[in-house]
């Protein structure tokens, strides 16, 4: 009969020590090795301006009751905005729309001058031509370090189009593979 193996706290030969602090540069890369979709949050201003910005921090929280989360920097410039809406839509984009991500991740310029959208619930501007949508209450906030948390609780969801998602990877779009 064999003895158990010792437990160590020593990490294994191939885990880095940890680092007294976190490196930004290297943390961004390493986050940048997790393979994203890329969508774009929109939402109606308190003051009834359309407003939006790329997201891939998107994902699913619960399917009972059906919440999704993504977050926001808190130096956005939209951050007021974003926590004051009663309502923001999450747009799920397609491969072809790199153009609106590259649109929307900027700080400056008229996103919505020639895009015609739809009003979804509370306001909230729906893109053509996306995957899915998901329209979202939004009352959960959480602070989480330099960014906040949005919780929504999906209140109607959407689906478009089946074709190639919008893929985001190694600081870079990416096109997924067709299988085998």
């Amino acid at each position: 009969m064999t003895s158990p193996t010792p437990v160590t706290d020593a990490a294994p030969a191939h885990v880095a020590a940890p680092l007294a602090a976190i490196d930004q540069r290297q943390l961004r890369n390493a986050l940048g090795t997790f393979a994203t979709g890329i969508a774009i949050v929109t939402a109606l201003s308190p003051s009834g301006e359309k407003i939006g910005l790329t997201i891939n921090s998107f994902n699913s929280v619960s399917l009972d009751p059906a919440l999704i989360v993504w977050s926001l920097s808190c130096n956005s410039p939209r951050y007021a905005d974003l926590v004051a809406a009663s309502h923001f839509a999450v747009n799920i984009l397609a491969a072809d729309q790199v153009d609106l991500s590259n649109l929307f991740a900027g700080r400056d310029g008229e996103r919505f001058a020639n895009l015609e959208t739809c009003a979804g619930l509370g306001g909230a501007p729906l893109i053509p031509g996306c995957l899915a949508w998901f329209e979202c209450a939004n009352d959960i906030h959480h602070e989480g370090g330099d960014h906040l948390i949005f919780i929504g609780r999906v209140e109607r969801v959407t689906l478009g189009e089946a074709k190639a998602p919008l893929i985001f990877h190694g600081g870079r779009y990416r096109e997924l593979a067709a299988a085998a």
